[in-house]
C-alpha cells in the first residue's frame, strides 16, 4: 500500500504558543557560557547607565555657561572640566556596547551550534513514521529560515531588548527626579501609546506565527517537486502543480503582507508619539522656566531625557517582531527534538558463530560466514538460532491510520534460499510488505518471524543489518 502524505491542512501545524516555556529551552543551551552571560549583563547596565548618565551632565553643563555669562562674560573653565567628564561617560558606555554586542554574536552561533546538533542527532533517531508524515521541505526550513530568526533574536534582540529596558527605567528615575510635572505629561502620553501598540502587536504577532508556518509548507512543497519532477512529467501534472503551488504561495503573500504591514507601523506610531510628547514637554518646560519653576538646564536635560526614553521604546517595538518571529521559530524547532524516538525493546542479538563437530553453534569474534539468533534469558541461559531465511507473515493485520487498515490478515511465507517476487499496482502493499519486514512499523496484529523468531524481540539494529 502506498505509504499516506500527510494532509496539506496539518502540514506545519504547530502546538499553541508557549513564549516563556520557549525561552527557558533556549537559556537551557547557553548552560555553559555563563561567565560570557555575566560580562554581557555588565556590559549592557554600563551602557545604559552611561547613557542615562550623560544625559543628566547635560543639566550641570549648560546651568554653568549661563551662570558664567551672567556673571564673567565668558564662558569659564568649569564647563570644559564638566564636558570632558560627560564625553568620558559616553566613551564608557561605547565600550560597553561594543563589549556585549560582540561577546552576543560568540554566544548566539555556539547556542545554535548545540541547537542544530541536537536536531541533527535527533533525525536520525526518530522512527520512519516521522518521515513519512512531514514534508522534507519543512523539516529543512527548521534547520535554515528557523535557526536563522533565532540567531538574530539572541545576538540583536534580545541585548536590545533587555537594553532599552534599563535605559527606560534609567531614564524614568531621572526624569522623576528632574521634574515630577514634566514626568506626568510624559505618562499620559505613554498610556495612550501603549494602548495602541497593544492592539497593532496582537495582530503582528498572529501574522508572523502564522508566517513562519506557511513558509515551512511553501519550502516543503517546493523539495517536492524538485524531487519528483520525473513523476510530474511522466503525469503531466505540471498545471496541477502549479496550481497548488499559487494557492500556497498566496497564503504565504497574505501572511507575510499582514505580518510586516502590522509590524512596519510599530515604530512610526512610537516615533509620533515621541515627537508629539517632546513638543508638549517643550512648551510645557518654557512656561515653567518663564515662572521660575524650573532652570534652563533641568528642561534641556528633561527634553534630552524624553528623547532617551521614547527611542528605546522604539526599539523595543521594533525588535518585538523578530522575537515573536524567532519565538515561532524555536518552538517548531523543539517540536522536532521532542518528537517521539524509535523505541528499540528487542534482546534477541545477530552474532557469528561457529559449528562445533557435535553440530552445535558456539558464538565467536571471527567471521565465518554463519550467523544465528543470540536469546539470552534471565535465567543465565543462551540459546542460539541459526541464521537461515525463514520469513514468515502469519495472519498480519496492519494500517498506516487506527482509521484505514490496508493489510487485512495476510499470511505468506519465505523458506531459505527461496525468491519471492511482490507484483501489483501502484497501492497493493509491496513497500508496505518490505517496511514491516524491516519493522519500520508495528504491526497490531498478527505475528512475523524470522527463522521462528518473532521480529519484536530482536533488536532492530540487527534485524536490519
Amino acid at each position: 500500500m502506498a505509504r499516506p502524505k500527510m494532509p496539506r491542512e496539518l502540514q506545519g501545524r504547530r502546538k499553541p504558543k508557549n513564549a516563556g516555556r520557549a525561552i527557558a529551552r533556549i537559556l537551557s543551551y547557553m548552560e555553559g557560557q555563563r561567565l560570557k552571560l555575566f560580562i554581557v549583563f555588565i556590559g549592557i547596565v554600563i551602557s545604559s547607565l552611561a547613557g542615562v548618565a550623560g544625559t543628566y551632565f547635560l543639566k550641570p553643563v549648560i546651568n554653568s555657561v549661563e551662570e558664567s555669562i551672567k556673571t564673567t562674560g565668558t564662558i569659564g573653565s568649569d564647563f570644559f572640566i564638566k564636558i570632558g567628564i560627560m564625553a568620558l561617560v559616553y566613551a564608557i558606555g561605547v565600550v560597553g556596547a561594543y563589549v556585549y554586542s560582540r561577546l552576543m554574536l560568540d554566544i548566539s552561533t555556539e547556542t545554535l551550534r548545540k541547537i542544530r546538533v541536537d536536531m541533527f542527532a535527533k533525525l536520525k533517531r526518530l522512527p520512519i513514521k516521522y518521515f513519512d508524515t512531514h514534508v522534507h521541505g519543512e523539516t529543512m526550513s527548521r534547520f535554515t529560515n528557523d535557526t536563522d530568526t533565532l540567531r538574530e533574536m539572541i545576538s540583536q534582540g534580545i541585548p536590545q531588548i533587555f537594553s532599552s529596558c534599563l535605559t527606560i527605567i534609567g531614564v524614568f528615575v531621572l526624569m522623576l527626579y528632574l521634574s515630577p510635572i514634566l514626568t506626568l505629561l510624559v505618562a499620559i502620553t505613554l498610556v495612550a501609546m501603549f494602548f495602541i501598540l497593544k492592539i497593532v502587536t496582537q495582530k503582528s504577532s498572529h501574522y508572523f506565527r502564522r508566517q513562519q508556518k506557511e513558509i515551512g509548507k511553501v519550502n516543503g512543497y517546493i523539495e517536492e517537486m524538485i524531487e519528483g519532477q520525473k513523476v510530474v512529467k511522466v503525469f503531466c501534472h505540471e498545471k496541477g502543480a502549479k496550481e497548488r503551488f499559487a494557492g500556497m504561495n498566496e497564503e504565504l503573500f497574505e501572511a507575510a503582507a499582514n505580518a510586516h504591514t502590522f509590524g512596519s507601523v510599530l515604530g512610526p506610531i512610537s516615533g509620533n508619539f515621541s515627537y508629539m510628547n517632546y513638543a508638549i514637554t517643550a512648551t510645557a518646560g518654557a512656561a515653567l522656566v518663564l515662572f521660575g519653576f524650573a532652570d534652563i538646564g533641568t528642561v534641556a536635560a528633561f527634553l534630552q531625557s524624553t528623547r532617551s526614553f521614547f527611542q528605546p521604546i522604539t526599539q523595543i517595538t521594533q525588535q518585538f517582531n523578530s522575537v515573536i518571529s524567532a519565538l515561532a521559530g524555536a518552538e517548531r524547532i523543539f517540536e522536532l527534538i521532542d518528537e517521539e524516538e524509535e523505541i528499540d525493546e528487542g534482546t534477541v542479538e545477530l552474532v557469528s558463530v561457529e559449528r562445533k563437530e557435535d553440530g552445535s553453534l558456539c558464538e565467536t569474534d571471527k567471521r565465518t560466514g554463519v550467523w544465528a539468533w543470540k536469546d539470552a534469558y534471565e535465567s543465565g541461559e543462551v540459546k542460539y538460532t541459526e541464521l537461515r531465511g525463514d520469513v514468515r507473515f502469519d495472519d498480519v493485520v496492519f494500517g498506516y491510520t487506527d482509521e484505514k487498515t490496508v493489510l487485512k490478515g495476510v499470511s505468506l511465507y519465505a523458506k531459505p534460499g527461496q525468491k519471492i517476487a511482490l507484483v501489483g499496482s501502484t497501492g497493493a502493499g509491496k513497500t508496505t510488505i518490505t517496511n514491516l519486514i524491516n519493522r519500520f512499523y508495528d504491526i497490531p496484529s498478527g505475528e512475523i518471524t524470522y527463522d521462528g523468531v518473532n521480529i519484536k524481540r530482536i533488536k532492530k539494529n540487527d534485524l536490519r543489518s
